[in-house]
């Protein structure tokens, strides 16, 4: 495991082929600083669950356009996915990746009082990418993402935390902590330099 300061001594020497992130409480500020300057040839795909209220459309998108220069849309059922992209959960819906790396919207029972939960994402990212994805747990008032951060982490995958102290709301990164090591424990600004350095 990897705190700030040491961070870039050693990068990962596998490359991954897609992010999925995670957030709660202070999420939406903390990943500006992550896709700040990201470029429109950014090769990743970046999937994100934001926990929002679960009825009633969000102004996540509009919001992130004017924010980054990568495609920004609410996932669709059965859509593929495609690079140099964020998605963002719809409210009211899981988001899941399939193994033909199509997306899926399920209306299963909430998970850890959130539906998008951060969990199912991640475990399904996981079952899909293996080794090949990368998960980042943000700032959170409760522990969706822990578990699934932790299944990412035992296929092979890379897995960051923001460092707590940074957090806004640190209960999520602590909660993931609790639970095992990940790859990287970093303030915002490293894990935006992580994502350039996996590009």
């Amino acid at each position: 495991m990897k705190r700030a300061a040491d961070a870039f001594a050693k990068l990962p020497v596998r490359s991954v082929d897609a992010v999925v992130i995670g957030a709660s409480a202070g999420g939406l500020a903390a990943l500006s600083v992550l896709v700040a300057g990201l470029p429109r040839t950014f090769r990743l795909p970046l999937l994100m669950v934001q926990h929002v209220p679960s009825t009633g459309p969000t102004q996540l998108v509009d919001i992130f356009q004017r924010k980054t220069d990568l495609a920004v849309m609410e996932a669709g059922d059965k859509e593929p996915v495609q690079g140099g992209t964020l998605y963002f959960a719809a409210p009211g819906y899981h988001l899941l990746v399939e193994a033909d790396m199509t997306l899926s919207l399920s209306q299963d029972e909430a998970m850890h009082f959130s539906r998008p939960s951060i969990d199912v994402l991640f475990e399904s990212a996981a079952d899909a990418w293996g080794d090949r994805v990368a998960g980042i747990l943000l700032t959170g008032a409760n522990e969706d993402g822990a578990a699934g951060l932790e299944a990412i982490k035992r296929a092979g995958g890379l897995t960051v935390v923001q460092e707590p102290g940074e957090a806004e709301v640190s209960t999520m990164p602590l909660a993931a902590l609790q639970r095992f090591a990940p790859d990287y424990i970093l303030p915002l600004r490293d894990i935006h330099r992580l994502l350039r350095d996996l590009e």
